[in-house]
């Protein structure tokens, strides 16, 4: 009986011991997983983090792509007004009756004949322009309206064409006429 006392206690110290190592195995194991699981928390929060930047940054370059092509689609409006507001100028220009037509002509003519040689109108005009003017008639020019009058050499023309008017009006008042038009 004496041998199986030992063999007993002998048993007994193994699993004791086998218990002991499970204990640190299960400890060590589960220092293991809940660094595991706190890295995986960290790896997971970085990347949720960047996932947001990204969103983010993605965000705003869609709105500021978006604000920017709303601001070409407004201004192409805009324009696409203004130059229908300069061709109905144009259009109102060309309709003037023969008295408003008259009327520009002969102050236009008077203001400025002192200066020139000879004269340019557009065929519809010849016949008020010679009318109106001393000045040597030197033929048609392809305009709405309006003159243009040259000194004795060419090197000075003074346009005064419809046209030119119109265009440096607009120009001048390119502001003002947006504004009323755009607020």
């Amino acid at each position: 009986m004496g041998l199986e006392i030992v063999v007993k206690d002998i048993m007994d110290a193994a699993q004791a011991e086998v218990a002991r190592l499970n204990r640190e195995a299960d400890a060590e194991a589960s220092l293991i997983l809940n660094d595991a699981r706190q890295n995986a928390k960290k790896i997971v929060g970085e990347r949720l983090a960047k996932a947001e930047d990204d969103i983010r940054k993605m965000r705003q370059q869609e709105t500021s792509s978006a604000n920017l092509e709303v601001k070409r689609t407004l201004l192409n409006a805009r324009k696409e007004l203004l130059e229908d507001v300069y061709a109905r100028a144009e259009k109102s220009i060309a309709a003037f009756s023969q008295e408003k037509n008259r009327e520009l002509l002969k102050s236009i003519i008077e203001k400025n004949e002192a200066s020139g040689k000879r004269i340019y109108s557009n065929a519809a005009s010849e016949k008020l322009v010679r009318e109106l003017t001393s000045l040597e008639y030197a033929g048609n020019i392809d305009c709405l309206g309006g003159v243009v009058i040259e000194n004795e050499d060419g090197t000075v023309r003074l346009d005064y064409t419809y046209d030119v008017i119109l265009r440096s009006v607009s120009e001048q008042l390119l502001k003002q006429t947006s504004d009323i038009l755009f607020g």
